[in-house]
């Protein structure tokens, strides 16, 4: 069943002298139940992509469809309810709240939703379990690492278990056991509990925990990858083959 359909996605920066397209004429799907990574080089157009999905930008022509509905037209109040009734945000700048601990800045994504006050609690506390934060919950951010800022940040995301999970290179600031247990998190989200998960990643071990990698170049789609029935190491062998043929910075990329 689809959710998401992306058509004919343009999008220019800049002034009418000096435009740069970022994004050229890119259309997919993505079915519920998908955990979808997006790869390129920096510059590739791929967080424009994911920007433009989540609301945060527009794009210049063409339409994104989820569930049905056409969210480049929502505005105001539409589209704040839509944010925070259908989206999880993952994004490289932590956007957690200074003046609230872990804990409140995770329990803040369900008081939004308003969720009984005494479900709140042990709902935070498995998912801080689950991502090795327990012991930053009283802590604020100013007081984490790097690393703790993201995967409360990935907790907050996660815990209204959402159709759609929209991540921004949401290892990149892990060690590799913390991230492994994001990437697992994610797998138990999209598996058992059928959330579809679009992620934008440079790495290749992040990318292989997906079912599907969209890669792009120059702002155009350059190829597909879907895992099928590879295990993850071929799955990643693939994917590390077709970053070799992006050609330029493979260091980017990976």
């Amino acid at each position: 069943m689809e959710l998401l359909k992306i058509q004919q996605i343009i999008k220019y920066y800049g002034s009418r002298s000096n435009l740069t397209k970022a994004i050229d004429d890119i259309s997919f799907s993505v079915d519920k139940g998908e955990f979808v990574a997006i790869m390129g080089a920096s510059g590739s157009g791929k967080t424009t992509l994911l920007n433009c999905i989540s609301t945060i930008d527009r794009p210049t022509s063409g339409s994104i469809f989820l569930d049905g509905e056409d969210i480049t037209s929502l505005k105001g109040r539409q589209l704040n309810k839509f944010r925070r009734e259908k989206l999880g945000f993952i994004f490289q700048d932590f956007n957690l709240l200074d003046t609230l601990t872990a804990s409140e800045n995770i329990s803040l994504a369900l008081s939004i939703l308003k969720k009984p006050a005494e479900q709140i609690p042990p709902a935070v506390k498995t998912v801080a379990e689950q991502l090795g934060i327990s012991d930053v919950l009283d802590k604020y951010p100013y007081q984490m690492s790097g690393g703790q800022k993201q995967r409360v940040a990935s907790a907050r995301a996660i815990i209204t278990e959402p159709k759609l999970v929209l991540a921004d290179e949401p290892t990149g600031a892990l060690d590799s056991k913390s991230a492994r247990q994001l990437l697992e998190r994610f797998t138990y989200l999209n598996s058992e509990l059928d959330t579809t998960i679009m992620m934008v990643t440079h790495d290749s071990f992040t990318a292989s925990y997906a079912s599907r990698v969209i890669f792009i170049k120059d702002g155009k789609l350059f190829h597909e990858l879907s895992r099928g029935s590879d295990s993850r190491k071929q799955f990643f062998d693939k994917i590390i083959d077709v970053v070799a043929l992006l050609g330029g910075d493979v260091s980017d990329a990976l």
